[in-house]
């Protein structure tokens, strides 16, 4: 028998039982190289299949079109190819081409099966999708994670809280679910959401999900993955990826078949509320092979555990979030489709989640509610195809996002008093590129992109019920983009990228509502400029061994400026810029063990920040220079075919080593008769970059394993420590913060489409210090943002 022969009868038997589980989808792939039919069926079936060789990558093989299952399609592809099929893992597969048959050589067919390895998933060469021109992870020179959606959704939906878990280079702020700013890389600059843009980009898709809103915190909902890619990242991301960026990668319609699952739980926090928790996916076929959509909805109710006295309230803080999406999928002509997708969330918040830093524990001894409320909705459209061996992408989306904050203003022994504020987000954007991908890891990107963003935020001060408007401002953007990369392997082992970024910015603000005093002088309330920026980047990737890389890269990032109102008036800031350059070296991938080290260096200049002006509000100015060191490293073992254990580790080292001098001098003055004394206090304050842990680390494991021929179990156990950080700059934000120990463990039985969940958060039940802030005219001293208490969570879930 052929080669190919054997080898399709052999993968076949050995497939049997999995193949005739799975169902078979509509597949049409144009006749083409192994490469480009591989690569197309991967990025259809959420599917990581890896061709190592590049002569088998560039084979010819006919055109494939029918009803398979990812098993048969590839056996199809490999049979045409004189190539085998081996599973990696769950979702993994690898082509291995075949080696040529002696002479006269007779091949006789084997008397059984041979059993193919089985790898773990995590070992697989999966292909890095945020960097736009589906690079695989091994030809990628950065630092990168995958998390894969179910592992985000196991134990229950949470939102971006569930992705700082899991990595140690992500941290957050915690005013509450839809108001809070994420960091990565020690790239932080202010615990406010102001007119500063945000220093992590967040993507759905193609299309970024705010501009210089806080995050939105989209239920991570049934998502193939989440990115995240290390920063900066400006030459393919553009300005506010100055940390790095998460994308939301979501699960695609599916027109060959109707599925759906449901997802049920209820938990009990101790000393607290109860909460309960719901999520509906559902899959539906419109047209058969051509027309489907995707419905996913959820739903929460989180209990509070927060107490204020002084209204005779108990567990004031509960949260409820409503929201979902829509998408729908029509392939209009083979290789080419168009998509419609719609998301919609809304948060409320019944009051805050902090407590006095010297009280009774969980207790806020405020009069008044501090509510939040946020709304957010976008819209896309997305075409997708191929010319040739090029593949073409367009999406287009409008976004909407509404956040309104009520914070407690009493001074000391004075009446009560309320603060208001609310941030209206408006944005449009575009962005279109092609690509071409090689399987030697060279290739190319060209790309155009514009985005038209408009802020109004807007203040009330006053007694309750009594709210009189306050200074506000108002902050508009146009960017349109050019930029480009491309990759080429000068030697076997040493692959080198490049790429610039153009980016045109025009800026507008204005002042509002402001008072007459101010209206009457020469201070200007109406600023207008335009800017050019142009980011280059470059690294290289060594094969050290064949298991083992080393990489090298150079790459700039920046955020705009624009107004801040301080006091009664409204100031310019000036754009800020990072500039890192970073090496890493990682091993592993067919191994039990992986590790991955990385250390960086980043020079950042006119850092834009927040602090408290002399009205007691949050401002926002250019406060300096910096420059943060940061190191990283991650490692895994599979210790049996059924537990892997895996820890990380973070440190960052950000130094504020250019204060300055006008805003230093504004702050001393405002702080003590004794300029050398305030100079000194201020300049210990400012030394460090705020709300970064020097030290994050966690340690995880997980546990797998068959309990008969439709049972299995699942337990996935985590601990993570936060090291301490300060709240802000200058002396009234340098509060510490953080050095505290969280953890959980969840656990799952899965009976057929049936699965039973229980987990526990915060086995320790400790109280911790995650955020020093809660309303600004409190500032760190006198507050502190707990840990949920332990909480434990019973679960149901069925999937068809």
């Amino acid at each position: 028998m052929a080669p190919w022969r054997m080898a399709a009868v052999v993968v076949c038997a050995t497939l049997g039982s999995a193949a005739d589980a799975a169902d078979r989808a509509a597949i049409d792939l144009p006749a083409g190289s192994v490469g480009e039919q591989v690569l197309a069926l991967g990025r259809s079936t959420r599917t990581n299949i890896v061709v190592p060789d590049a002569r088998l990558w560039a084979r010819r093989v006919p055109r494939l079109r029918g009803r398979y299952d990812v098993a048969a399609a590839l056996v199809t592809i490999a049979r045409h190819a004189q190539a085998r099929v081996e599973e990696v893992g769950r979702n993994g597969w690898r082509l291995v081409a075949l080696p040529a048959p002696r002479p006269g050589r007779v091949l006789a067919r084997p008397a059984r099966p041979i059993a193919l390895p089985v790898l773990p998933q995590e070992t697989a060469d999966i292909v890095v999708v945020a960097s736009k021109r589906d690079t695989r992870n091994s030809d990628f020179a950065g630092q990168f994670a995958s998390v894969p959606g179910s592992d985000l959704e196991f134990g229950g939906v949470g939102g971006t809280d569930r992705l700082a878990e899991r990595l140690t280079s992500v941290a957050s702020t915690y005013l509450g679910a839809g108001r809070n700013k994420l960091f990565i890389r020690g790239i932080a600059d202010s615990s406010f959401t102001g007119p500063t843009q945000a220093t992590v980009g967040q993507y759905f898709g193609d299309l970024r999900l705010s501009y210089n809103a806080p995050d939105p915190d989209l239920r991570l909902s049934d998502l193939a993955s989440v990115e995240v890619l290390e920063g900066p990242q400006g030459t393919l991301y553009g300005a506010g990826s100055l940390g790095g960026l998460i994308r939301l990668v979501p699960n695609a319609p599916d027109a060959s078949r109707i599925s759906g699952s449901a997802i049920l739980g209820g938990a009990a926090t101790m000393h607290g509320a109860p909460g309960v928790d719901a999520q509906v996916v559902a899959n539906l076929p419109i047209v058969a092979d051509r027309l489907a959509i995707r419905i996913v909805a959820d739903a929460a109710s989180e209990g509070g555990y927060i107490d204020k006295p002084l209204l005779g309230r108990t567990d004031v803080n509960r949260t409820r979030i409503a929201g979902g999406r829509a998408a729908a999928r029509l392939d209009v002509a083979p290789g080419w489709s168009v998509d419609l997708i719609g998301i919609g969330q809304r948060i409320r918040g019944a009051d805050g989640q902090y407590a006095d830093r010297d009280g009774p524990p969980l207790s806020r001894s405020a009069a008044v509610t501090e509510g939040f409320a946020t709304d957010f909705r976008q819209a896309q459209f997305v075409v997708s195809g191929m010319i040739g061996g090029v593949h073409m992408r367009s999406s287009t989306g409008i976004t909407a996002h509404d956040l309104m904050e009520r914070y407690d203003a009493t001074p000391p022994g004075g009446p009560l008093q309320l603060f208001a504020q609310a941030n209206r987000t408006r944005m449009q954007a575009n962005e279109t590129r092609a690509w071409s991908s090689a399987p030697d890891g060279s290739g190319w990107l060209a790309g155009f992109s514009y985005t038209h963003n408009r802020t109004r935020l807007t203040r009330l001060f006053g007694t309750p019920g009594a709210l009189q408007p306050t200074t506000g401002v108002v902050n508009g953007i146009n960017e349109t983009t050019l930029y480009g990369e491309a990759s080429l392997r000068l030697l076997p082992g040493l692959l080198t990228t490049g790429g610039v970024r153009v980016t045109r910015s025009v800026l507008d603000g204005e002042g509002e509502d402001l008072p007459e005093s101010v209206r009457l002088t020469s201070l200007a309330i109406v600023a207008r400029r335009s800017q050019t920026i142009v980011l280059p980047s470059a690294s290289a990737l060594v094969d050290l061994t064949p298991r083992t890389q080393l990489f090298l890269r150079y790459q700039q990032g920046f955020r705009p400026g624009g107004l801040a109102i301080e006091s009664e008036s409204v100031r310019r800031f000036r754009n800020d810029r990072v500039a890192t350059i970073e090496a890493g070296v990682r091993s592993g991938g067919l191994g039990p063990f992986d590790v991955a080290v990385t250390v960086a260096h980043t020079s950042w200049r006119d850092i834009q920040a927040d602090f408290i002006d002399g009205s007691g509000l949050p401002s926002t100015a250019n406060i300096g220079d910096g420059q943060l060191w940061t190191i990283e490293a991650k490692a895994g073992l599979r210790v049996t075919q059924a537990l892997r254990v895996e820890g990380a580790a973070s440190y960052n080292d950000g130094r504020i080593d250019d204060p300055s001098t006008i805003r230093l001098a504004g702050l001393i003055t405002s702080l003590a008769d004794d300029a050398a004394t305030a100079r000194a206090q201020l300049l210990a304050r400012l030394s460090q970059i705020p709300n970064i842990a020097r030290v994050t680390a966690r340690a995880g494991a997980v546990y797998r394993r068959p309990m008969g021929a439709s049972r299995d179990l699942k337990v996935d156990a985590w601990v993570r420590y936060v090291g301490s950080s300060r709240l802000g700059v200058g002396p009234v934000l340098g509060q510490d913060q953080g050095d505290y120990l969280d953890s959980g463990i969840t656990a799952r039985i899965g009976m057929g489409p049936i699965g039973l969940t229980a987990g526990l958060t915060n086995l320790t039940d400790a109280r911790g210090n995650r955020f020093a802030l809660g309303t600004p005219f409190a500032t760190g001293k006198d507050q502190v943002t707990p840990l949920r208490p332990r909480t434990i969570r019973m679960g149901l879930d069925a999937a068809f």
